[in-house]
């Protein structure tokens, strides 16, 4: 008998943002010059003393099977800087083993999640492999990309169970003011079934002021989860390390998840998390200016290419300009925003990631979490490919 792919899976594939990463790896073995913007992991090596703790831990025999909810030393620090109980803290392999560890304890069939559009691609699979409908609201550039509380009323029903909100966005990079969140929150404040997923992995990116959801809203704290990890600003991507805070009900679940899926988190990545999130905050902002310097560049580099408009982002490392006006229906050579970067990719050697990925068309999500040379390249070929192609 042949294979036979399960249902949860239909419509559910390899990320857009994994597959054109991997055609750019096979150009680039076949001798291309390829230039690729396409993923967000920091160039900046892992802070040294952070490798070190890690170190120091293999060294000290913490090599065993950790608890299923995360190294205690880990869950008491990440719960102290959040002022909870450690009971209210789970470790997982990345925040993204959070979010779906939240919507497979969560989420019966038919269940929805709204999700404000552009959302990070891997959201609506998540919630489709656990049974969820996804509701997605489109949040478009005039609007600075975030959802408006009229929005949010007009789409709940009797079966909306999350709202996921991510501050700072990708692909965006749009943060939600304190008074933005509040104006969500009298929203949900209305309907006692409908919890908040606030997934913050980029909050020590923000080149404006950061609230956090749980400080702007501390209504919705017993139906709220917190997610972060160390990925992004400790350039700390291959250690899989992020977490979740929220009710300890919620929180026991999730755990119930993990137990049958990985146990715990690595052992040696939790005690070098330690480290890092327990650094000196110089290390962080140093970190911050040079990605705001690359922000600059890379915002004055696309509004220079022909057809395009870049609003700044408020935070993490991803631009995600309009490339509208070179599509078809606005007199442009391109049909679709996917067919543009298939074409900067072979006619450029340039790696984008199309904004339908993210539930926004006509859009491309480039990434600033490269070397400035490596951008000023980028952008350069850009330029120079879509002038060519209008010319």
């Amino acid at each position: 008998m042949s294979f036979q792919r399960a249902t949860r899976l239909n419509g559910i594939e390899l990320s857009e943002i994994v597959q054109i990463s991997e055609a750019a790896a096979r150009l680039r073995a076949e001798g291309r010059d390829i230039l690729a913007l396409s993923t967000g992991e920091p160039d900046l090596p892992t802070p040294p003393h952070v490798v070190e703790a890690a170190h120091a831990a293999a060294q000290d025999g913490k090599t065993k099977y950790p608890p299923t909810a995360g190294v205690p030393a880990l869950r008491a620090e990440i719960a102290a800087q959040a002022g909870v109980d450690a009971a209210q803290v789970i470790v997982s392999t990345g925040a993204k083993q959070v979010i779906a560890n939240a919507m497979l304890a969560s989420l019966n069939p038919g269940d929805e999640v709204i999700m404000p559009a552009p959302y990070w691609t891997s959201y609506s699979d998540i919630v489709r492999m656990a049974g969820g409908v996804p509701v997605v609201l489109h949040c478009p550039m005039q609007q600075g990309f975030k959802l408006l509380p009229e929005q949010l009323e007009a789409a709940i029903t009797p079966r909306t169970r999350w709202l996921m909100l991510n501050t700072p966005s990708n692909p965006s990079g749009a943060i939600y003011s304190q008074a933005e969140i509040a104006g969500l929150a009298t929203v949900l404040e209305r309907h006692n079934q409908v919890w908040v997923l606030a997934d913050e992995i980029y909050r020590h990116l923000s080149y404006v002021p950061f609230t956090s959801v749980a400080e702007a809203a501390p209504a919705l704290a017993d139906r709220m989860l917190i997610v972060n990890g160390v990925a992004k600003a400790w350039s700390m991507t291959g250690w899989r390390i992020g977490w979740g805070i929220g009710p300890a009900n919620l929180i026991k679940a999730m755990v119930a998840v993990q137990g049958q899926v990985t146990s715990g988190a690595c052992s040696i990545s939790q005690w070098a998390s330690l480290a890092a999130i327990t650094c000196e905050p110089e290390l962080l902002e140093e970190r911050r200016a040079l990605f705001a310097a690359r922000r600059d560049l890379v915002v004055d580099g696309l509004n220079a290419v022909p057809g395009m408009r870049c609003s700044a982002p408020d935070g993490a490392f991803y631009a995600f300009p309009s490339c509208a006006d070179l599509l078809n229906d606005q007199g442009g050579p391109f049909d679709s925003d996917a067919e543009f970067c298939t074409w900067l990719l072979e006619e450029a050697g340039v790696a984008l990631v199309p904004g339908r990925a993210f539930g926004v068309p006509g859009h491309l999500r480039l990434s600033f979490a490269y070397a400035e040379d490596t951008i000023a390249a980028g952008l350069a070929r850009l330029k120079s490919a879509v002038e060519r192609k209008l010319a």
